[in-house]
């Protein structure tokens, strides 16, 4: 009896480790090198700025990146709208409240919310499109920014290129430090492309506003521009609806826009915003966190380009002259400028 008592334990205890073996699985393991061996999904979410998650901008494409990784990746992805700027910080709380592994602020006006929330809560990771904090950084924060004056540069030089009336526009935001890389990328471009040609500049104040782009639209087409440039979120989508009512041409920014208006929007300034979201949730997946530190993405790193639409609308021997140019700003030899000192200063040499 003893015997059998004893190979009963023994089977007892061999279930036992199974089953305890199994319900590891479902908790979140790594090696000491960092790799994740076995894990619950990852929960990202992104917490949009006022623009909303279909902007047609960077907040969809952040969305578009997230869901890639929900596909490829299996992470579980959501996303919160902010409807009022003052709803930042509570959004982030109410992110926080949902358990998330990751969460996403889209866009640089929530760099004093995130930079704020992160400090409250040190061990929640976070990660910001574009902005970054520097030295400042936390380390359970991430930035990433873009080098958008590289592909503004480029749409630019279309512009200058394709221009019947030798002036052309550009619409920002809110202006400051990032919109101003758009604009003096663009009218370097411009000027490299064509020293003749006038570029008049208006800010709308605001990311979320369509009617009042389609204003200062209709002025500048008014006033002989006949290709306009945005940078301006959601107030963009006026840009575009102005081209579309008027047969002008326009640029889109961030995403292909060319969906908008296919007859208008000859090429759009692209930032790989879906790119960055995506990788930085494989380097979670992979046990991988680069937390106090700012990713940047430029030509050279595939984070920012023209549409793959353009050939559409822009001939074939502008297409190949933007090659040339896309070659000579990825090996160095053509540096874009990103504020009006520095575009100053290339308007001086070219």
């Amino acid at each position: 009896m003893k015997q059998i008592g004893s190979k009963v334990f023994l089977l007892i205890l061999c279930i036992s480790i199974v089953f305890a073996g199994c319900s590891n699985k479902n908790t979140q393991e790594y090696l000491d090198s960092g790799k994740q061996v076995n894990s619950v999904p990852l929960n990202i979410g992104i917490v949009t700025d006022m623009g909303g998650i279909k902007d047609k901008s960077f907040n969809e494409s952040a969305w578009e990146g997230l869901k890639k990784a929900q596909k490829d990746l299996g992470v579980k992805a959501s996303y919160i709208e902010t409807k009022n700027e003052n709803d930042y910080t509570k959004n982030m709380e109410t992110a926080l409240n949902g358990k998330k592994d990751l969460i996403w602020g889209i866009g640089f006006m929530m760099a004093d919310a995130i930079k704020s929330e992160a400090q409250k809560h040190p061990n929640q990771k976070y990660a910001i499109i574009d902005n970054s904090y520097g030295s400042d950084t936390p380390s359970n924060v991430i930035g990433v920014t873009f080098k958008e004056n590289e592909s503004s540069f480029l749409v630019g030089y279309i512009a200058g290129k394709m221009t019947k009336t030798n002036t052309v526009g550009f619409i920002g935001g809110v202006e400051g430090p990032l919109i101003q890389k758009f604009q003096y990328g663009y009218m370097a471009g411009v000027r490299y492309a064509n020293p003749d040609c006038k570029v008049v500049s208006e800010y709308a104040g605001s990311f979320s506003e369509p009617d009042k782009g389609k204003q200062i639209a209709a002025r500048m087409y008014g006033g002989g521009a006949d290709i306009i440039f945005h940078a301006a979120g959601a107030t963009g989508n006026g840009l575009i609806e102005c081209a579309k009512e008027m047969g002008k041409y326009c640029i889109g920014v961030d995403s292909d826009q060319s969906a908008l208006a296919p007859d208008n929007v000859i090429t759009s300034a692209m930032k790989k915003v879906d790119n960055a979201v995506y990788d930085v949730a494989e380097d979670l997946k992979n046990g991988r966190w680069n937390g106090g530190a700012t990713l940047q993405y430029g030509l050279a790193e595939g984070g920012v380009d023209i549409a793959p639409t353009t050939n559409k609308l822009v001939p074939e021997s502008i297409l190949n002259e933007v090659n040339n140019i896309k070659a000579k700003v990825t090996s160095g030899q053509l540096k874009i400028p990103e504020t009006e000192e520095e575009y100053n200063n290339f308007h001086q040499t070219y």
